[in-house]
């Protein structure tokens, strides 16, 4: 059977595939720290952090990449600093797309590993602690192997989540075939050609594979550390 999919539907795939994994590896290494940070510090600028972070589950997608489209265009402050480095606007980019996608599924990987983080207490750091394990010892021997379960949660998230980004992507990346459209741009450009057989097959696609992910993540049993979900 003739799949009704174009070159143009497979560059979008793989740039999506690509964006994702690119994105939930920068996730995890930012994400990870400020995780601990959160669910150890006592500072009063741990509810306004916690907010700027839970924003993207509340904000419209399109005001996020409005203002994400400002601050990396040429008149904004990080579009003028790339432009003195010779880096040209991040706008319109593939490294647009990633810094888009990064703080679009901030929440979707801080809040699960934060969770987990909170979820083991104290009892067990102490016990490596008197066992004369450094503060870094700790953080890499015991608590990121207990962690695991939300550090998996939050890959399989932030990972799914950026799969289905569509507001933030189109405001900061256009419709740059090969270069910035992904497959929920390509699925809305068939919609706008009425070509409803490509976009079906796109659509189910995506489907598909999120719902696979959801189950496998259920199967494994790591609901709990879901963001918002507490312990």
């Amino acid at each position: 059977m003739h799949l009704p999919l174009d070159s143009n539907d497979l560059a979008a795939i793989w740039l999506t595939l690509e964006l994702a994994s690119l994105t939930t590896l920068v996730l995890l290494l930012l994400g990870t720290p400020l995780a601990w940070w959160l669910a150890h510090t006592r500072s009063r600028l741990k509810g306004p952090i916690s907010a700027v972070i839970a924003l993207p589950l509340v904000l419209p997608p399109t005001v996020l990449g409005f203002y994400l489209l400002v601050a990396l265009g040429p008149n904004g402050p990080i579009g003028a600093l790339t432009e003195q480095l010779g880096l040209g606007t991040l706008a319109f980019s593939f490294s647009g797309l990633v810094i888009g996608s990064v703080c679009y599924s901030l929440p979707f990987v801080v809040q699960p590993i934060q969770n987990a983080f909170e979820a083991i207490g104290r009892r067990p750091l102490e016990v490596a602690a008197t066992l004369g394990a450094s503060p870094l010892d700790r953080f890499f021997t015991v608590a990121l192997p207990l962690a695991r379960p939300g550090i998996i949660t939050a890959s399989v998230l932030g990972f799914a989540h950026t799969l289905g980004e569509f507001g933030v992507v189109l405001m900061i990346g256009g419709n740059i075939p090969e270069q910035t459209r992904v497959v929920s741009v390509q699925i809305f450009n068939h919609v706008e050609a009425m070509d409803y057989a490509s976009a079906h097959w796109l659509s189910g696609g995506v489907l598909i594979c999120s719902f696979l992910i959801l189950l496998l993540l259920n199967r494994r049993g790591h609901w709990r550390v879901m963001p918002g979900s507490g312990q």
